[in-house]
């Protein structure tokens, strides 16, 4: 549909409010299919609601009761409060390190600092500092911007640096763009955490920086826990990041489920269960908000039992097997919540 019939379409919708005509006429009498193919999407299986508050908020019998319809106004505020900081909770790495690029950017720039190198260094150095272990999101998202900047002034995302083969070829490409500015702003805009990290986190930022990823374990010699390079690569540095982002669970209604007074939760598993001691705190609120029993689905771990000789002797540690065990995929079952009169049962499907 072209933006004129578009238009013409909102104006007719409009003369048919004033004159109490119905919108849908011309459609009908144009389309005849039109009445069925509605009434068959109605009888198609009705979609999850993802929004758990608002739906208990509009369907919960409790809060219909006239004693109880200021709950509604205090659970939109929390509802609203929280859709509001959204945006900020995933943009922290952005955030904190866009924050502390202009802070040094400005600071670097300033006449008023001189004298005064040695103070500025030491307070910005313990703010961003990047760490061997750990996240630091003022550290990465200042030194990734800055990346950012430096390759787009170089023209470096491009195809022509993309197909270069040989590290002293990549140092010194340099197509003088000079839009790197102009490309931060750009990004700042568009991107969030999880896209950040993605898109800009390459090899090159990766040595530039000496970065890896660390992995934990116990020696035997020293009685002790040591720190060790797990891996140097950019995707297993990404992958790491991505794990400590901010990603709920995403637990919607299941509508065709949610029947006689029962609100019928289901989650959607990712490889990560839900934690189990929130479960029961979490379901008790969610009972007495909508006056009846709730029921989860979700999937947890289907753990086996070890056997004796698969555990180390603790007092001494050397009795484990030389040859370390290569850990099995996991099993995951489906398992079933129900909290009914303030009581917690589950069960597995």
């Amino acid at each position: 549909m072209s933006h004129n019939d578009y238009l013409k379409e909102i104006n007719r919708y409009n003369e048919g409010l004033q004159d109490n005509e119905d919108f849908f006429s011309l459609v009908i009498n144009k389309y005849p299919e039109f009445e069925e193919l509605y009434r068959k999407e109605l009888l198609i299986k009705p979609k999850s609601e993802i929004d758990i508050m608002e739906y208990i908020i509009r369907n919960s019998p409790f809060l219909k009761e006239d004693e109880n319809e200021w709950m509604k106004s205090v659970m939109q505020i929390v509802r609203n409060t929280s859709l509001y900081f959204q945006p900020q909770i995933r943009t922290k790495i952005m955030n904190e390190g866009w924050a502390s690029y202009w802070h040094d950017y400005l600071f670097m720039r300033d006449d008023r600092i001189c004298g005064h190198e040695v103070d500025y260094a030491k307070i910005n150095a313990g703010v961003t500092s990047m760490p061997k272990v750990g996240l630091n999101p003022y550290a990465l998202g200042m030194r990734l911007f800055q990346h950012i900047k430096d390759m787009e002034d170089r023209g470096c995302y491009s195809f022509d640096y993309t197909l270069l083969k040989d590290e002293i070829g990549k140092k010194k490409f340099n197509k003088a763009k000079n839009t790197g500015a102009d490309y931060i702003l750009r990004v700042r805009e568009n991107f969030n955490d999880f896209t950040f990290v993605n898109s800009f986190i390459d090899q090159d930022f990766m040595t530039l920086h000496n970065l890896f990823v660390a992995g934990k374990r116990f020696n035997n010699e020293r009685m002790s826990i040591e720190y060790y390079i797990k891996s140097k690569k950019a995707e297993d540095y990404k992958e790491m990041l991505v794990e400590t982002l901010y990603h709920p669970p995403e637990i919607s209604v299941d509508i065709s489920l949610s029947k006689n007074g029962i609100l019928y939760l289901s989650h959607k598993f990712e490889n990560k269960p839900l934690k189990v001691d929130y479960i029961e705190n979490t379901m008790i609120g969610i009972e007495y908000l909508w006056g009846g029993p709730v029921h989860l689905e979700t999937t947890e771990p289907a753990i086996a039992r070890k056997t004796a000789a698969d555990y180390a002797n603790f007092w001494d540690p050397a009795s484990q097997q030389a040859e370390e065990k290569k850990p099995e995929p996991v099993k995951w079952k489906r398992m079933l919540y129900i909290m009914e009169n303030r009581k917690l049962h589950k069960r597995e499907i």
